[in-house]
């Protein structure tokens, strides 16, 4: 089965949203990105509609219906009611006319196959007496119960969508043709591919639009009208109800929008809570009119169910009804590969993510999962990984820097920028003589240090690095950075103790200073006797000179 609803992992920033609003917890989180996992996968939309990063797209199938109509095929467009509430002003005049400009031989209203599924489901209710009818017009919903609630499946109409009645109509009635259905709905290309009969290609009003801007089209603003047009209903919230002209006083007609009102719904059709009823269900909140390429761009499900109410005949479209037989859709169960923990299991997947006791399971939904025990399964299920739970990351990096701050050497002090302490370590306590840190906290800085190096590192913004200097008031050299931190107004000081290396170097300095005062005394001394000896010398030398002179002569004179 082809990949209908992709993600653009170049998008994905981590933000868990998707995994928040799927109904059915149908992603798998994995190296920071979030992938679908198709066969759990409803194809409702709703991460494509919340994601704010736009790391969701739609299957584009623009090209395969061009190349339909560029091989020669007749190519027939089924419109989905709901066009009227995304083409403001345009009628199906109007865009047939547009829909022809771009080659497709014709186009007609989705309300045609649902005026017959309509038809066929009074007849369900008339003559079959089925305790139990679910519409199976929507396939997000029918994929809710085939995948996810298979003991319901009994339950769901087995008769063609709309989608799919009209397809049929348009390929008995123009044999050989394609067709190709454009609406609002992603689900409906799951369709299309599965039950490969009735509608070759899908086509979502975004792809549509598209198109029409590259081929230079604008569509007329034409409203026309026919009261043969009540199946037009079908998109809005109870629209199928409202169509159904037979009711049986013995059924109760009910309607849930909303895959969560579905799912509440289905449960308690599997309790034995109802009977006999005939239930619309649609897994858009407000129906097809409100589905997800009109809802991501902000179209109002307010003003498009009064479009489409307005635009709605009170009579039924003219068809020829097929055979009961012709209307079957053989829905089957389709499996899922998740598997689910046993207690023990889950227990210890609990402990990992720091759940040891029950009120430590807060089931805060930040992960996306609505309660810890939900996150812990999907971690069994490789969904989900440990990291994704906020209070434990929040509690395991609190405790890690608490850790640090509280066994680091190094003083620490964090203040707010009206320079009051916001927090001390212990050896910031010990470095000032302080007994609590209850003490300062909250208080100015000037309290304990000189405020000035703080207040220009805020002003200029200019962080100070390994400066020192002396502190007065505690007899202590200190190593200081100062930083400010202006997105979290935050200015944070680290010091270094170096008394004892100030101290070193003042009596290596002493001692330095000592030994050459004794060197000069020594060396004066040492030229002092040196001058003496070279006197006495001098003195002793010139006796002896005066005296051998003396002989010299005596023995001359002999």
């Amino acid at each position: 089965m082809a990949e209908f609803l992709k993600l653009k992992k170049s998008n994905c920033k981590n933000c868990y949203k998707c995994i928040r609003h799927c109904p059915v917890k149908s992603i798998r989180f994995s190296g920071n990105q979030a992938n679908i996992i198709a066969d759990e996968c409803i194809l409702c939309g709703q991460c494509f509609v919340v994601c704010p990063q736009d790391a969701k797209e739609i299957a584009d199938s623009t090209e395969r219906v061009k190349y339909f109509i560029e091989s020669g095929e007749k190519v027939y467009a089924s419109l989905a009611p709901s066009f009227v509430a995304n083409y403001d002003g345009v009628g199906i005049e109007s865009i047939t006319a547009a829909l022809k400009k771009l080659g497709f031989a014709g186009a007609e209203e989705t309300a045609i196959g649902a005026t017959i599924v309509k038809t066929e489901y009074e007849r369900l209710v008339r003559e079959d007496k089925r305790n139990i009818i679910i519409s199976s017009c929507c396939n997000s919903v029918n994929l809710l119960i085939q995948k996810h609630y298979p003991e319901a499946l009994p339950y769901l109409a087995d008769v063609l969508s709309p989608m799919q009645a009209h397809c049929q109509d348009l390929k008995k009635r123009y044999p050989g043709c394609k067709t190709v259905f454009i609406g609002p709905c992603v689900s409906k290309k799951e369709e299309a591919a599965r039950y490969a009969d009735y509608t070759d290609d899908v086509l979502t009003f975004e792809e549509l639009t598209e198109w029409f801007k590259e081929a230079g089209i604008t569509l007329e603003k034409n409203m026309d009208s026919n009261n043969q047009s009540r199946a037009r209903l079908f998109p809005t919230s109870g629209g199928i109800l409202r169509t159904m002209r037979e009711r049986d006083p013995n059924y109760s007609y009910l309607v849930f929008d909303g895959v969560e009102n579905c799912k509440e719904a289905l449960a308690e059709i599997l309790e034995g809570k109802l009977h006999n009823c005939f239930i619309e269900m649609s897994a858009c909140p407000g129906s097809c009119a409100n589905g997800p390429v009109m809802e991501k761009y902000k179209k109002s499900p307010v003003s498009a169910a009064m479009s489409i109410n307005k635009y709605a005949g009170n009579e039924d479209f003219v068809v020829a009804q097929p055979d009961k037989n012709e209307l079957h859709k053989n829905m089957l169960v389709i499996p899922t590969k998740a598997a689910f923990p046993s207690e023990e299991e889950l227990e210890k997947i609990l402990q990992r993510m720091g759940k040891t006791r029950p009120e430590q399971e807060l089931n805060c939904g930040s992960c996306g999962y609505n309660t810890c025990r939900e996150k812990a399964v999907a971690i069994y299920q490789g969904k989900a990984d440990i990291s994704m739970c906020l209070p434990f990351l929040k509690d395991k990096a609190e405790s890690f820097s608490d850790t640090i701050i509280s066994n680091t050497p190094n003083a620490i002090i964090a203040l707010n920028e009206n320079l009051e302490i916001q927090q001390i370590n212990k050896a910031a306590l010990k470095l000032m003589n302080i007994n609590r840190a209850s003490d300062v906290m909250g208080e100015q800085v000037i309290r304990i240090l000189d405020p000035g190096v703080f207040m220009e590192v805020m002003e200029t913004g200019r962080a100070v690095h390994d400066e020192r200097c002396y502190l007065t008031e505690y007899d202590k050299y200190v190593e200081q950075t100062v930083l400010y931190d202006r997105e979290y107004h935050v200015i944070i000081c680290l010091m270094r103790d170096v008394t004892d290396e100030e101290k070193a170097k003042v009596h290596k300095e002493d001692v330095s200073r000592t030994t050459a005062d004794i060197a000069d005394k020594v060396v004066e001394n040492q030229m002092r006797i040196v001058q003496e000896i070279a006197s006495l010398l001098g003195e002793t030398a010139a006796e002896t000179k005066v005296a051998l002179m003396k002989l010299k002569e005596s023995i001359a004179n002999e």
